[in-house]
């Protein structure tokens, strides 16, 4: 079977949702009639208030500058200030920890660095809600421990603030509903502080992808797959310990979503297809214990917890167009790091984090290819370069963590909003790729028994729009 018409070129004719309910793209004769869709929608989803619609293809409001308030300054926060500060057309105007004195100490780095004084909120837990409520803050980014994410996100969009929120956004399932419906209900968009989705070998995967190079998509496999050990047991990284604490409450797949993202992208989840059930399994907990055991010292705090997250959470996803999605998360392990990022199809596959040339991802197309041998995914990449990448990858690489992604990240998000663009994640993807968290621990608790994922676009799943996948823009000049 020949592969389908590109997504690009079929977004390109501007008939998207004329083909789409056709069924000439094969999206629609392959996933049911829309009045399944909207039965389906009508079994999971709660209904919308009488002011409330969908946030879908909502464009910012133009933004001749973008003030941003930032909440929380440890590792993350404080280590994405200087990009942000960098972004042309941005303004940090506010920064709040519950630390004061580290609210302090970015402002004296952002003097330091030439930009103005923002404002410093700090020294009590409820600090946060003097920011969000400040007038002089466009968006808010919150970059706090996971268990403030979804009050904080909340609290940001009901005083009018657009927000990013780092991984993840909230961490139960009435949580991420309740994010959906707030962000409907002020109009303000929230999503997930992916950065991941913006990495160079993914964008241009998502591409290939998209243009048709792996034919009819099938499979895919990502994650998190990092050893964090040195770090959950360092009394200083994470503020309190944070994270290793989450590893003492529940066996989940806590963070997934880095790996998981890119891959739900290129297979147009929310935007032709969606997730539906999850199913999910788990080792034993014994890295983190077994750590301790050789590196701790016996008056150590950490000798009073016990450890019942698995080292590795592996969740099995299935989509309404009958693809199955890997995503896996272990922090726990000795282990090189990997997202994993593999993407198959009926005409080829990529495979990253694989020690072949410099990309470090390696490919096998039909008909270029054969022999069973590797391919190395360096020429590929170069000639699918996302735009993003051609554009500003000097700059990533000057201003930005992770290999510059960050950047890209940060500079696309004050575009979008100086420019009145829509954002290519919004708060469906953002609480689609989150679900794995409530759901893995769901599944488990039924022994790894398949669980329906919700969908949170109540229907709209099924029709094609751009995401991660841009038309390439210019950023405003500065005026």
């Amino acid at each position: 079977m020949p592969p389908t018409s590109s997504r690009r070129t079929v977004l390109g004719a501007g008939l998207a949702g004329a083909l789409a309910a056709t069924g000439v793209t094969g999206t629609a004769a392959a996933a049911g009639s829309p009045a399944d869709a909207e039965a389906s929608a009508a079994q999971t989803a709660p209904p919308r208030r009488a002011n409330q619609r969908s946030m879908i293809d909502v464009p910012f409001a133009a933004h001749d500058r973008v003030r941003i308030g930032l909440i929380g300054l440890g590792n993350r926060g404080a280590g994405m200030l200087t990009g942000w500060a960098a972004v042309p057309g941005a303004v940090v105007t506010a920064v709040c920890d519950i630390r004061a004195d580290r609210a302090k100490s970015a402002a004296d780095r952002l003097v330091s660095l030439g930009k103005p004084r923002p404002t410093e909120y700090g020294g009590s837990a409820g600090a946060y809600q003097d920011l969000v409520r400040s007038g002089d803050v466009d968006l808010v980014y919150i970059a706090t421990p996971w268990e403030f994410h979804y009050e904080q996100g909340k609290a940001a969009l009901l005083a009018g603030k657009h927000v990013g929120v780092e991984l993840p956004i909230a961490t139960e399932l009435d949580e991420l509903w309740d994010l959906v419906d707030t962000s409907e209900r002020t109009r303000r968009h929230l999503w997930l502080m992916e950065n991941c989705s913006y990495g160079r070998n993914e964008l241009a995967m998502l591409k290939m992808a998209h243009e048709g190079l792996f034919g009819e998509i099938t499979n895919g496999h990502g994650g998190y797959l990092h050893d964090l050990r040195e770090l959950l047991f360092s009394d200083t990284y994470y503020t309190d310990t944070w994270r290793r604490q989450w590893h003492t409450r529940s066996t989940a797949s806590f963070y997934a979503m880095h790996g998981l993202a890119p891959i739900a992208a290129a297979m147009d989840i929310n935007r032709g297809d969606r997730f539906t059930t999850l199913r999910a399994t788990s080792t034993a907990p014994r890295g983190l214990a077994d750590y301790r055991e050789r590196h701790i010292p016996r008056d150590h705090p950490a000798w009073n917890e016990t450890y019942v997250n698995g080292d590795l959470v592996t969740c099995l996803i299935e989509t309404d167009k009958g693809r199955v999605i890997r995503a896996e998360h272990d922090v726990s392990s000795p282990r090189p790091y990997s997202r994993i990022n593999s993407l198959a199809g009926s005409r080829g596959i990529f495979e990253d984090y694989v020690p072949v040339g410099s990309t470090g991802g390696r490919v096998y197309l039909e008909p270029d290819h054969g022999g069973h041998s590797w391919r190395d995914f360096a020429p590929y990449r170069q000639e699918h370069d996302h735009w993003l990448w051609k554009k500003i990858g000097d700059d990533a690489a000057n201003n930005g963590g992770h290999g510059g992604m960050d950047y890209v990240l940060q500079w696309r998000i004050v575009q979008q909003m100086r420019a009145g663009l829509v954002p290519d994640i919004d708060v469906y993807d953002s609480a689609a790729w989150c679900s794995p968290v409530p759901l893995s621990v769901e599944s488990l608790r039924k022994d790894g028994k398949p669980v329906e994922v919700p969908d949170f676009t109540r229907g709209a799943w099924r029709e094609l729009r751009l995401g991660l996948d841009s038309r390439e823009t210019s950023m405003p000049p500065v005026v």
